[in-house]
């Protein structure tokens, strides 16, 4: 079920300037974890390997990431 609601990665703490690549999230549907093998940057799309939802990882202007379910 696709939903135009965008989610907060709780576990997204740092500062736009922190300079700290993020190589895993918590899945907004599920929370699990997910590690990565490469750094989340705008726009990519990652898939939890825990309930198999899409996401589109998004920067808003404070710097955070978001999730758009896709």
């Amino acid at each position: 079920m696709a939903s135009d609601f965008d989610f907060d990665d709780d576990a997204q703490q740092e500062s736009a300037g922190s300079g700290k690549a993020r190589k895993d999230y918590d899945c907004p549907s599920c929370n699990a974890n997910n590690p990565l093998d490469e750094p989340l940057v705008n726009g990519d799309e990652v898939r939890c390997n825990y309930c198999g939802c899409e996401f589109k990882a998004v920067v808003n202007a404070e710097g955070r990431m978001k999730f758009k379910e896709v």
